[in-house]
């Protein structure tokens, strides 16, 4: 007959203790993870809910709520208790150095208020230069325009000193490079888009041609070394039925022009006029629309004077509904710097146009308002 194996007491008491040991943990645990995912469940990260909780700020956190400037905070080795209410009324922003450069906005004196209208107005880079300056007081004389630019603060302050201008006159023309030379220090545009602004601070390089350019047909242009961007093509095409439809007749006069044949033409006009005629009537190369194939010089075949003609009253009341704008107004030649061309056209899209009409402003104004990042 075989022995029976039996542990002996210690052993067996041994195992029950840690048995409790292990249970005791396993419901920490169970509790700890509840905790984590009740935090979890309104918008905190895993490493925010784990410091809220070491922090015993889980309490305080649930009376707030969702909030991803005090999640960032709760990440952040930056993080100080004392700026906790503050932290909870500040706009969260998308920025590396959110919470360090919120600390110093608070060591500087500015509200909360302050530091959201601040942190919406720049980059992380733009934020953390601004912050390291003296305090500025009167924010909102600019900032209260959803466009200005943190980085541009100084500028505006010149700008406005120098000129007397508005608040919004300011940031709209210093935005626009309005405070610099023409023609000096220009942004340089590489991409093509049927949004693009070219003026005379923004210009397009020496090579740049559009991606989709396409000949006219002599049935909408003047002669056959017309050419443009297809989707501006097509768009004057239907423009072009539309007005026949009604007994009007459109001509495209001038199209796409390379860099080098704006080159010809200002060498015409200076030997013509002299430099100061083209400095203020002819866009240098690199500087001209008709370069990006989405600008015509749009004629009536019925009218030597197109301002004239029953083409040009069409197409004033029209032109949007194809993606057209007429470019360069004479009441917005202190913000495009160019001349009044009545002739001129340029496609941007029925969306962008139709703005532009309703509410009777320029492009460089719908750029600044909505494209300019």
């Amino acid at each position: 007959m075989k022995k029976k194996f039996r542990l002996k007491k210690s052993i067996v008491k041994r195992l029950k203790i840690a048995g409790v040991i292990c249970a005791v943990f396993f419901a920490v645990f169970l509790f700890y993870r509840s905790q984590i995912n009740s935090l979890k469940k309104i918008g905190y990260s895993e490493k925010a809910s784990v410091n809220i909780l070491f922090q015993f700020k889980k309490d305080y956190v649930l009376s707030i709520g969702e909030n991803k400037t005090l999640n960032a905070a709760f990440e952040s080795n930056d993080y100080e208790e004392k700026y906790l209410d503050q932290y909870s009324k500040i706009e969260y922003q998308n920025q590396e150095h959110l919470i360090k450069n919120i600390n110093t906005l608070i060591k500087k004196g500015y509200s909360n208020a302050d530091i959201s209208m601040i942190l919406a107005h720049g980059s992380d880079s733009d934020v953390s230069e601004f912050a390291e300056r003296k305090k500025v007081n009167y924010l909102e004389e600019f900032f209260s325009l959803p466009y200005a630019k943190l980085k541009n603060y100084d500028r505006y302050v010149d700008y406005s000193n120098e000129t007397g201008e508005d608040d919004e006159t300011t940031v709209l023309a210093v935005n626009l490079d309005m405070d610099k030379e023409t023609y000096k220090d220009a942004k340089v545009i590489k991409n093509f888009s049927t949004d693009m602004l070219v003026n005379k601070h923004r210009s397009l390089e020496k090579e740049f041609k559009p991606e989709d350019l396409v000949s006219i047909d002599e049935k909408y242009s003047s002669d056959d070394t017309q050419a443009g961007s297809r989707i501006a093509v097509n768009a004057f095409i239907k423009m072009y039925k539309a007005a026949k439809d009604e007994g009007y007749d459109l001509v495209i006069n001038s199209s796409y022009r390379s860099y080098e044949e704006q080159e010809e033409i200002c060498n015409m006009y200076r030997e013509l006029y002299g430099d100061n005629y083209v400095l203020n009537y002819v866009a240098m190369p690199g500087f001209s629309e008709h370069q990006t194939g989405l600008a015509f010089d749009i004629g009536s075949r019925n009218s030597n004077i197109f301002a004239q003609s029953k083409e040009y009253e069409w197409i004033q009341k029209n032109a949007h509904k194809y993606g057209f704008i007429q470019r360069f107004p004479a009441k917005y030649e202190a913000i495009t710097g160019f001349r009044s061309e009545p002739w001129h056209y340029r496609y941007v899209g029925k969306k962008i146009a139709t703005y532009i009409y309703e509410h009777n402003i320029s492009f460089e104004e719908y750029y600044v308002l909505f494209l300019d990042s």
